[in-house]
């Protein structure tokens, strides 16, 4: 019973020290305490204004090679991170009965061009016979009319002259049908050898093999990607930047490229595309940085932060980037004046990865602005001054 009254009583005490704790808090705002806050003044100056965000390594050429027609691997020549020719043999499909069909239209090519030079063969007799008719004829018919020969006679080698044109003619068509037959059978065995050689996948750059996706025996369908191929000279960092911070961004400007495999080896690089379209989402613009000297063992898809340097602007109003705060939607600072503090919007300009931001407008020279302080502000606090809040 005893300790239960003990306990009561200490929490009496303790509900009674937090009462008196707040009315000491308010009387002490009542009275016009203070907030403790650090301050910059605005001034003009120079600022060296940069960009940063964040990427992914990637290639600009890049490249997806497989079948066009579904099957079966049956052989796999490359693997992932091999370097390869233009034209090189990557792999093999199963062309199932593609080798017997080409042997069987070569064979048919082969008959098609004895048949050609059979029937040219046919032609040249026809005509040479045809030749001798018609010049048989031709004399008979002046010995006819000079009346050696008869009239039967004459009559009959013109005859024999009209039929071996004839001939002549027949085995010329015989000749022309044997060589569109030989041009149709020469384009289907062209068919079957174009077909055939969709199932050799080759190289179609010199470059890199990033990865296999398929083994051996595996069977895909026709589109389905067996190797990804890159060219390593044209990897780049796609990097997003705040669609807030993308105005002054322009082709050709430099930048600096870190890489998480290598934080203390800066990249040079140089923006060599800026995407039209902007993530609606996230709010990012899209700009591709070119690496200058890509490192041997740059890694696509690795992450890379990404510095660009802008012009510099001179003569302009600065203040600390930490002195910028949103209030209601709007951007602006608290100013400092009289010791006390109120909202001002403010329009920024360039900021620098160096804590500085343009002001355009809202401020003049020589205002004093709020850079750190302790408590969320809301406007017409009484300030003091100091030189940090940690002291």
């Amino acid at each position: 019973m005893k300790s239960r009254k003990n306990a009561l009583l200490a929490i009496v005490a303790i509900a009674v020290l937090v009462v008196l704790a707040a009315i000491i808090g308010i009387a002490r705002n009542a009275v016009g305490s203070s907030v403790r806050v650090t301050a910059a003044t605005a001034s003009s100056g120079t600022i060296d204004p940069e960009i940063f965000g964040i990427g992914t390594v990637e290639a600009r050429s890049a490249y997806s090679v497989g079948p066009t027609i579904a099957s079966r691997v049956a052989r796999v020549l490359v693997d992932q991170g091999d370097t390869v020719s233009a034209g090189q043999l990557l792999a093999e499909m199963d062309p199932v009965d593609l080798e017997e069909r080409m042997a069987s239209s070569r064979n048919a090519v082969a008959r098609a061009a004895s048949v050609v030079q059979a029937t040219g063969a046919q032609v040249a007799e026809a005509k040479s016979k045809a030749q001798v008719a018609i010049a048989s004829a031709t004399r008979f018919a002046d010995l006819q009319k000079k009346g050696f020969v008869s009239a039967e006679a004459a009559d009959a080698k013109q005859h024999e002259a009209n039929a071996a044109k004839a001939s002549l003619e027949g085995a010329e068509a015989n000749h022309a049908a044997a060589i569109r037959d030989q041009d149709r059978i020469s384009m289907d065995f062209s068919g079957v050898v174009k077909q055939r050689a969709q199932y050799r996948l080759l190289s179609p750059i010199n470059g890199v093999v990033q990865s296999r996706e398929a083994e051996l025996g595996s069977t895909l369908v026709a589109g389905q990607t067996l190797f990804r191929l890159l060219d390593p000279r044209s990897l780049w960092v796609r990097t997003r930047v705040d669609q807030s911070r993308a105005a002054g961004l322009r082709v050709g400007q430099s930048a600096s490229i870190v890489l998480r495999s290598q934080p203390s080896t800066p990249i040079a690089g140089t923006i060599a595309r800026i995407d039209i379209a902007s993530d609606a989402v996230t709010e990012e613009r899209i700009v591709n940085v070119a690496i200058a000297n890509s490192p041997v063992d740059l890694s696509p898809g690795e992450i890379a932060e990404v510095t660009v340097h802008l012009p510099s602007v001179q003569n302009v109003l600065l203040i600390p980037t930490a002195g910028i705060r949103s209030k209601n939607g709007k951007t602006g600072v608290f100013r400092i004046k009289d010791r006390q503090i109120e909202y001002v919007a403010v329009k920024v300009g360039a900021q620098s990865l160096n804590g500085k931001t343009q002001v355009v407008d809202g401020l003049a020279a020589g205002d004093v602005v709020v850079q750190h302080v302790a408590s969320e502000l809301r406007g017409g606090e009484q300030v003091s001054i100091v030189e940090s809040l940690s002291k």
